[in-house]
């Protein structure tokens, strides 16, 4: 599957992160960290995400060589900081998630068009 859109939204309280395909959403999957610091595919490089938590999310069965978007929206929200492409190499996207504190999630796909999405909560 092809990556062909990513956005961000600010929700009446919580924040959203969206990954939009070309077809059915692929295998994925969705963890949290207890650091806003990734690594970036390939290159190994670290990268420091505006945030004290994070999330990681990782897409396996895809690529996003045809996706022009940005790869690096600093949001200022609430919850999510900032969400940053941090690889796509060898049909497996990753995106970086930089959030102010621990996150309660929602993790949800949705159809027309076919989209992962991701919710974030902040914790009670």
């Amino acid at each position: 599957m092809n990556v062909t859109a990513v956005r961000v939204g600010q929700q009446s309280g919580y924040d959203r992160f969206v990954i939009e395909f070309d077809g059915p959403v692929p295998s994925y999957q969705v963890s949290t960290q207890s650091s806003a610091t990734f690594t970036e595919d390939a290159s190994g490089r670290t990268v420091v995400l505006d945030g004290k938590d994070g999330v990681v999310v990782t897409i396996h069965g895809a690529n996003d060589q045809g996706y022009s978007g940005s790869t690096d929206f600093k949001t200022g929200y609430p919850q999510l900081r900032e969400a940053r492409r941090t690889g796509s190499f060898e049909a497996v996207v990753h995106w970086g998630l930089g959030t102010s504190g621990p996150a309660c999630l929602k993790v949800s796909t949705l159809t027309g068009p076919d989209r992962l999405v991701i919710d974030l909560y902040p914790t009670p």
